[in-house]
């Protein structure tokens, strides 16, 4: 009786409502974070497809809940609206919600606009620079934390950035290399600074003070790294070329 009591258990914890609520924040970047919205009116995204997985290893229905960027994940995870998230992880974070293993170790560093005369972080950083970032994330708090002169604002998607990018009404923009590199592509004249200034890292995490979750999701995540569940996920979202960096 002892194996079924159990299964109750963590399920009661990590789905009270009989459904693994799956939080994710919608974007175009895609990546190992980002989920993007299909014409059908479902989601994509390494994030989804590690929740489908694991609501179905605990024989549960799977509901994603949705949001703008990792920042209002975080600040809803105190309000039992989620089960589960993918996201990025930080000292702040840490103290709001509980975290499992690390599964993408990604590098920041700003894009410029077309035009622009900065070449890399010195000639950035310099009085009078607008630079952008997604609101209340690692990286924004990174960003801030290194330019010493320009000026560094939240915004809250992605898509409002881009666009800002795009007709030049700002300098810069921080995020990951990868989805820079990326973006680059569809904005002409724009560049990707070489220097690195954060190492953001990406893991599965569950609302403070539930050690079955914890306990796991931590096992989900050691088991899909090694069992080609986490590759599937990522050859599955566009990152067939992109390497698993875990620590």
């Amino acid at each position: 009786m002892a194996v079924p009591a159990s299964a109750d258990a963590l399920k009661d914890e990590i789905a009270p409502s009989g459904k693994l609520r799956v939080a994710i924040a919608i974007s175009p970047a895609g990546g190992a974070f980002w989920s993007t919205k299909n014409d059908a009116g479902g989601y994509a995204g390494v994030p989804v497809d590690l929740g489908k997985e694991m609501a179905a290893q605990l024989g549960l229905p799977v509901e994603y809940v949705v949001y703008q960027n990792s920042g209002q994940i975080v600040d809803a995870a105190s309000k039992g609206a989620w089960d589960v998230s993918f996201l990025p992880k930080d000292p702040e974070r840490e103290a709001k919600m509980s975290f499992g293993p690390i599964y993408e170790v990604a590098d920041a560093t700003y894009i410029v606009r077309a035009g622009s005369s900065a070449t890399n972080f010195q000639t950035l950083d310099q009085p009078g620079v607008k630079v952008a970032a997604v609101n209340n994330t690692t990286t924004m708090r990174g960003a801030i934390a290194h330019l010493k002169n320009a000026k560094v604002t939240g915004y809250q998607t992605y898509d409002e950035i881009f666009g800002l990018l795009k007709n030049g009404e700002i300098d810069a923009f921080a995020l990951s290399r990868d989805q820079l590199n990326a973006m680059a592509k569809k904005i002409p004249g724009t560049r990707v600074l070489d220097e690195t200034f954060k190492q953001t890292v990406t893991a599965v995490a569950v609302p403070l003070n539930h050690p079955l979750a914890l306990a796991f999701v931590t096992k989900f995540m050691t088991d899909a790294t090694s069992n080609g569940v986490l590759r599937k996920a990522y050859d599955n979202n566009g990152l067939k070329d992109a390497p698993i960096r875990s620590k």
